[in-house]
Formats: structure tokens, C-alpha cells, sequence
């Protein structure tokens, strides 16, 4: 028994020491590598920042374009609305006063004839 434990013992130290003496490989990181892609990546992200930037700047001239467009009918055809009231209203004067000189006269020429003598 003594033997066998001699026995495991030196084999459990050659198995540690063959398992601590193990070389492997170093994995370098290739920093080149990582540092171009981080640069393209911001690169590309700037970019289309800018693209983004440039699009939303467009889309903001084209609607200002389009509500100066829309105001600027929306000016004349109140224009036009507000010269047509006059207008009407312009001629309705016109058609009451000659209704009501008509009026008038006929209202003279009742007063006449009332308070000339009977012949």
C-alpha cells in the first residue's frame, strides 16, 4: 500500500508538472486590425451622420418652400374673397339706392297728384 501510494503520488506530481509546463500559443490581439476597423466604423458613421444631416436640411427647405407656397395662395384667395365682397356689396348699395330713389319719386309723384286740385 505504501508502494501505491508512492506510486500516485509521484504520478499525480508528473501530471501537475507536465500540466503547468504547457506552452500555448499567445493570442495577440492584432491592435492594427481593431484600430483600422474602429476607424472605418467612425468614419462610415460620420458620414452618414452628415448624409442625415444634409437630408433633414432639405426636407426642412422643401416644407418651408411648400408653406410659403400654401400662404401665399391662401393670401390671394382671401384677396379675392374679400374684392368679390366688395363688390357685392358695392352693387347691393347700388340696387338699394335706386330702389329707393324709385321709391322716392313714386312717393313725389303720389304727393303731387294727392294735393293738386280736382279739375
Amino acid at each position: 500500500m505504501k508502494k501505491s501510494l508512492l506510486l500516485a503520488t509521484l504520478l499525480a506530481a508528473i501530471a501537475l508538472t507536465a500540466c503547468g509546463k504547457k506552452e500555448e500559443a499567445a493570442v495577440e490581439a492584432p491592435a492594427a486590425a481593431v484600430m483600422d476597423a474602429a476607424k472605418e466604423g467612425a468614419a462610415a458613421t460620420m458620414e452618414a451622420a452628415k448624409e442625415g444631416a444634409a437630408a433633414t436640411a432639405d426636407a426642412a427647405s422643401a416644407a418651408a418652400d411648400a408653406t410659403k407656397d400654401a400662404a401665399s395662395a391662401a393670401a390671394d384667395a382671401t384677396k379675392d374673397a374679400a374684392s368679390a365682397a366688395a363688390d357685392a356689396t358695392k352693387d347691393a348699395a347700388t340696387t338699394a339706392a335706386d330702389a329707393a330713389k324709385e321709391a322716392a319719386d313714386k312717393a313725389a309723384a303720389a304727393a303731387k297728384d294727392a294735393v293738386k286740385p280736382a279739375q
